[in-house]
């Protein structure tokens, strides 16, 4: 201390002599060293893509030629390595040329480096739209270490359960036994869904970002054509990039409502029990998490932000989701009566929040049914009709709540437009405009709120045919609903909903099935 307090003072008007001026400059020169080694060391401790320590120490002296100099900022130096061994974090900052914070990318990157649930991210199945929670997000998380374990010999799992009551409050509203219900909600209707889904990763077998995927489901209803009751295979897939990731391929038993069109409002599993309606795609073949057929699905990305993906799937019985799972419990049927291949192909463009950038989603998709369908104007006459679809969809962020934190909380909106033959479908025309916000309220930052309204329209030759018969018929079904999806624990999702309904059955109805309000409440448990 003595020593540099002398080396201070002479800068400050003292006459030292030659001896001493000699001694005062080699102090300098030995403290700007170990200042500049000392700064060098913490920025690469949290940034390996900096410099290696002697590359700095020696850009440090290149630019400190003068000794004077240096004494008078040896207070400075000081402090700065005080700093920079308190909080490493703040010395190594990387430009990000799309965020503009390097600040952020620096946190993001020392996050990364310390958080310990990083070693999971590759046993993540991979090729969904369909945000499924990562582990951290799970109730059971790591306990024990039985993740660990597992990761070890490259192993992943996720489990979940989603459990729904759904009940319609108007006082009208035509209640009969559950076998003559008409509509979800129109008796106290009760549905629960259980999943299970192994990932083997096959990286460490010179695999680019190789994976087996196997899932199983159990579901059951209380009123059983919103399901039916089933337990089968949920997904047994083999997964693979080429080409530095710029083509994707699946191949297996495939649930594509989960990889094409992002039919759930805000694109997150536990937040997306009253999602958009998508009878259009089902009835057009898509396959779903009860129904998953065989299909080979290939996604190029042209960019970062642009790709197209298509899909050959073995379509599910032109007669519906009810008929697929009624023929085909298990899942492992390779066909079903009736049915075809089906082609899709969605192309689309996608940007992810980040700091100073807004989260956008263009995507467009078409498919076309080799399977036999029942012509509606003509349904006496052999089955040999194919089928198509097409649909268009858009989701834009508006506003970013809290940018430099978590840059996806904010305020979204999108709209969908789907469409098919009115000849073989009995739904030919789907609208939906949709508001919701992810992490609106600072003390609530992972809950979602949604306000969806749609208009199914049905096809005009089955309304045709079912006033000829005599009956009450109208020509679509318009519904408004608003859920509120809270995030109550690791793992633990609460969604209440209420949806006004007009015309809740199908085609016909009864002065009593007019309408409906729907309350809605489920648990979204992961694990």
């Amino acid at each position: 201390m003595k020593l540099l307090h002398a080396a201070e003072d002479s800068v400050f008007g003292f006459q030292p002599t030659t001896k001493q001026r000699g001694l005062v400059i080699a102090l300098s020169l030995a403290a700007s060293l170990v200042a500049g080694s000392a700064l060098a060391q913490s920025a690469n401790a949290t940034n390996p893509n900096s410099d290696t320590p002697d590359a700095v120490t020696k850009g440090t002296i290149q630019k400190k030629k003068d000794p004077v100099a240096k004494v008078k900022n040896l207070r400075e130096m000081r402090a700065a390595s005080l700093v920079a061994k308190s909080a490493p974090a703040q010395t190594a900052n990387t430009h990000n040329p799309r965020s503009g914070a390097p600040d952020q990318v620096v946190k993001a990157n020392n996050q990364k480096l310390t958080d310990p649930y990083a070693k999971f991210q590759n046993l993540r199945e991979r090729g969904l739209q369909l945000n499924i929670p990562a582990p951290a997000d799970t109730v059971t998380q790591d306990k024990g270490g039985v993740r660990s374990a597992l990761a070890d010999v490259g192993i992943g799992y996720i489990g979940w359960t989603q459990n729904t009551f759904t009940n319609n409050l108007l006082p009208d509203a035509a209640k009969s036994t559950i076998a003559k219900q008409l509509y979800n909600g129109q008796n106290p209707t009760f549905n629960t869904g259980t999943y299970m889904m192994v990932v083997y990763d096959l990286s460490h077998y010179g695999i680019p970002d190789g994976q087996i995927i196997v899932g199983t489901l159990q579901q059951a209803w209380t009123w059983q054509p919103g399901g039916p009751d089933r337990w089968g295979i949920n997904e047994i897939a083999y997964y693979q990039t080429f080409f530095d990731r710029k083509l994707e391929l699946k191949v297996g038993y495939l649930r594509n409502s989960n990889e094409f069109a992002g039919l759930q409002v805000g694109g997150n599993a536990g937040a997306n029990v009253f999602g958009p309606s998508s009878n259009v795609l089902y009835q057009g073949g898509m396959s779903s998490n009860a129904t998953p057929t065989p299909a080979l699905n290939l996604t190029y990305h042209f960019d970062d932000r642009l790709y197209t993906k298509a899909s050959f799937q073995r379509s599910i019985s032109p007669d519906g989701v009810f008929t697929e799972v009624t023929q085909n419990p298990t899942g492992f049927q390779w066909t079903t009566p009736n049915s075809g291949i089906l082609f899709l192909d969605e192309t689309g463009y996608q940007t992810k929040a980040a700091p100073g950038l807004l989260n956008t989603w263009l995507r467009a998709g078409i498919g076309y049914n080799q399977s036999n369908y029942t012509n509606l104007a003509y349904p006496k006459q052999p089955r040999a009709d194919q089928n198509d679809f097409y649909y268009v969809a858009a989701d834009r962020q508006f506003s970013q709540i809290d940018a430099q934190g978590k840059a996806s909380r904010g305020i979204y909106g999108g709209f969908t437009v789907m469409g098919a033959p009115p000849d073989l479908n009995k739904v030919t025309q789907y609208y939906e405009v949709r508001l919701y916000a992810k992490g609106l309220f600072d003390s609530r930052p992972t809950d979602q709120i949604a306000v969806v309204a749609t208009d199914t329209v049905w096809s005009n030759i089955s309304v045709q045919t079912a006033l000829a018969a005599g009956n009450h018929v109208h020509s679509d079904s318009k519904v408004i609903s608003g859920t509120y999806t809270a995030h109550l624990a690791p793992g633990v999702y609460l969604n209440l909903g209420v949806s006004y309904i007009n015309h809740p059955t199908s085609i016909t109805y009864t002065p009593q099935t007019g309408h409906a309000l729907n309350f809605s409440a489920s648990t979204s448990v992961f694990f």
